[in-house]
């Protein structure tokens, strides 16, 4: 039975006739094997002994100062290769393999998708292509070392804003030009159907783990889940578990930039508006003209002007809430986790940091209340990055 290729209004497979092949053949080898039990037995094996699963859920002992405001983390940043896109290269690469694919290609925006992509060729023994932006390769330079040494050619994006976007539009090209032998490992729950699905299936074991967690240590469910969106695989890995619980709130945190140029930013569902990007109906940044807007934050990894089919449908929905948070009150989170808790966060997990902190700051009742807060990788990378904003503030 074919898969559902909208949630709701959104999602959809709005994309040119030559990838229609490939995409219905993704869709029928996952149809074939994601129940299958040799590929789960599989799947599991490598998500437990080689990415290290189940990650912990932390609580953290000096983070927020108020004491009535307990925060856990969700400890992605402790997977193998650094952050959550283990999980769904791993489901994807094996996908591959077991297709008859001899050739990966991706796109990577922070990286860590490209490392995760990289490692997994390597893993598996199949020739590995990455597509990441100009700006995005001079940002996040060790994790493009770290794809170099693994095996994988690296190709820079040199067009638009050189960054995820452009990154995802040489994939598609690739692809089409090469559909016989090559695997696209897409890296979020955006893109065109069946991608939302298949990425975020393979990135549910967050939730899945995170609430069987919570509950042992509390017996009960958190307030709050808090997670950082770009095109949303992380935040819709910890969500899905928790949809439709109505004694937890799920809050979504985009980049809203500097804060100061209004133009600049990266907070789509926030601000923006219902479109098709990539082969995806979802809400997107866009000009009165219909043209894709850019973008900026930070965080190369939430430097998207799209975003994921499933959150747009949640937003409608009212069954999760997206916030904004800016570059400053990210550095600030960033640095506080690490001075507090010894422990160095992604920029995109910061965002979700600062929402956590603000909730914390603001919370006066004499009841305790507990929040969960994906950290979806970990920060070694953007170190310079922080330095640079400091020096430039």
């Amino acid at each position: 039975m074919p898969m559902n290729q909208f949630f709701g209004d959104f999602g959809g497979q709005y994309v040119p006739e030559t990838l229609k092949f490939p995409l219905d053949e993704l869709e029928n080898a996952y149809l074939k094997y994601k129940d299958d039990k040799d590929f789960n037995d599989k799947l599991n094996y490598y998500l437990d002994n080689y990415a290290g699963r189940p990650t912990p859920l932390y609580k953290t002992e000096n983070f927020s100062s108020n004491k009535m405001v307990n925060i856990y983390l969700k400890r992605e940043d402790l997977l193998h290769g650094g952050a959550h896109k283990t999980n769904n290269c791993l489901g994807q690469v094996l996908l591959a393999k077991y297709m008859g694919k001899t050739r990966l290609i991706a796109e990577t925006g922070a990286g860590q998708h490209g490392i995760a992509t990289a490692m997994i060729g390597a893993l598996f023994g199949i020739k590995t292509v990455i597509y990441m932006g100009e700006v995005d390769m001079k940002r996040q330079e060790p994790n493009v070392l770290r794809m170099h040494l693994m095996g994988a050619d690296v190709i820079p994006v040199t067009h638009g804003t050189c960054t995820l976007k452009d990154a995802i539009n040489e994939a598609m090209r690739d692809w089409i030009a090469n559909v016989e032998n090559t695997f696209y490992v897409f890296g979020t729950v955006a893109g065109p159907h069946p991608y939302p699905t298949i990425v975020r299936d393979f990135q549910k074991i967050i939730g899945q783990e995170a609430k069987l967690q919570f509950q042992k240590y509390n017996g009960k469910n958190p307030d709050y889940v808090i997670a950082a969106v770009g095109g949303g695989s992380n935040a819709m890995g910890i969500f899905h578990s928790f949809i439709g619980e109505k004694d937890v709130k799920l809050i979504g945190v985009e980049a809203a930039g500097d804060g100061i140029d209004t133009e600049y930013h990266a907070s789509t569902i926030t601000k923006g508006r219902i479109g098709v990007l990539h082969g995806s109906k979802s809400y997107l940044l866009q000009s009165d003209e219909g043209q894709i807007l850019d973008t900026h934050s930070i965080s190369a990894g939430l430097d998207y002007p799209g975003v994921g089919p499933e959150h747009s449908y949640l937003k409608e929905n009212k069954l999760a809430e997206y916030v904004t948070i800016t570059d400053s009150e990210a550095v600030k989170a960033f640095k506080r986790l690490c001075q507090t808790e010894g422990i160095l966060p992604a920029l995109e997990s910061s965002h979700a940091l600062a929402q956590a902190l603000k909730i914390a700051n603001n919370y006066k009742d004499n009841k305790e209340i507990n929040i969960i807060v994906n950290l979806s990788g970990r920060g070694d990378k953007d170190i310079a990055s922080v330095k640079h904003f400091e020096n430039r503030s």
